[in-house]
């Protein structure tokens, strides 16, 4: 079960040698030399690191997903997809530097921590700071991103095209619908995410409104009131609490005064994976169709 600590600082972070020009032209056999050492060293970076260890459960589901998943040697504790990543204790959130070297990686991935990355660069442990994206565009980049880096350049292209693709049908499909509105719960304590969000604008773009921007505080993630919520009444309850704090369709219909509202009774109270929920790798598009499918049956 994942912690809901780790959990809301998920969401709340979610949902980023030039040759010699002054070297004289070889000629005759040393030149062939010259080209056959450059091709090699061409080779060698296109292989990309040999030993991975990624601190971002997204940034490992978009390894796994470019085919870079045999360079990955170590994983931190929350990265547990896909089956078979080589998760470990180390922590994204309580990082341990001797532990991370103990793995004796080329490559560290993760997300912004200043004091984590000057500590790997230290040891001479190259670092790929993979922040959490504040949009669609800039999680196809990190994407595209963590695909140079390793090696997998063109097969991160390509899946984010895919990406850009399947979300542009998903996209289009939700323009017909009526406009719905929505509850998206990050924890039982109603904190919830504004459309200035990223988690927003994947809403958006399914066809749903959050009804938090009412209340926006300026932090894109305000805490509601339970009152507010039932005299909002949404079109949908969106749960990304499931797995962290065991809520459902069932807990939600015995909360005081919740009973009655429409989404309740409509049966239109979504339960997602909390992993799902909150990481922009290549299972944004799972997101997206499970809300599709959402709008659709309560617009039905």
């Amino acid at each position: 079960m994942k912690k809901l600590s780790a959990l809301l600082v998920t969401c709340l972070l979610a949902l980023g040698a030039c040759g010699d020009d002054d070297d004289p032209v070889a000629t005759g056999d040393e030149n062939t030399e010259t080209t056959e050492t450059t091709e090699g060293r061409e080779d060698e970076e296109a292989e990309g690191p040999e030993r991975i260890v990624s601190l971002s459960p997204s940034a490992t589901e978009t390894l796994f997903a470019i085919g870079a998943d045999d360079q990955v040697v170590a994983v931190d504790d929350q990265s547990d997809f896909p089956e078979g990543v080589p998760t470990t204790d180390l922590s994204a959130y309580e990082p341990n530097v001797e532990a991370i070297a103990s793995y004796e990686p080329d490559l560290v991935i993760m997300t912004d921590d200043a004091e984590l990355q000057k500590s790997l660069e230290a040891l001479d442990i190259e670092v790929l700071v993979s922040p959490a994206p504040t949009d669609l565009e800039a999680a196809y980049g990190e994407i595209e991103k963590i695909g140079e880096a390793t090696g997998h350049a063109d097969e991160a292209s390509e899946l984010a095209s895919e990406m850009r693709a399947e979300i542009t049908e998903i996209r289009e499909a939700s323009v017909d619908r009526p406009p719905l509105t929505a509850y998206w719960e990050l924890d039982p304590t109603y904190y919830s995410v504004t459309s200035s969000t990223f988690i927003g604008e994947v809403m958006s773009i399914a066809g749903i409104t959050s009804i938090a921007d009412e209340v926006d505080d300026g932090s894109g993630y305000p805490q509601l009131s339970p009152e507010f919520i039932v005299s909002a009444d949404p079109d949908l309850v969106v749960l990304a609490d499931t797995e962290c704090c065991e809520q459902d369709a069932a807990t939600v219909a015995a909360r005081p005064g919740w009973e009655g509202m429409k989404a309740v009774t409509e049966g239109n109270v979504v339960e997602l994976s909390d992993d799902i929920a909150s990481r922009w790798g290549p299972r944004l598009v799972d997101l997206l169709r499970t809300l599709g499918e959402a709008v659709e049956k309560a617009a039905a």
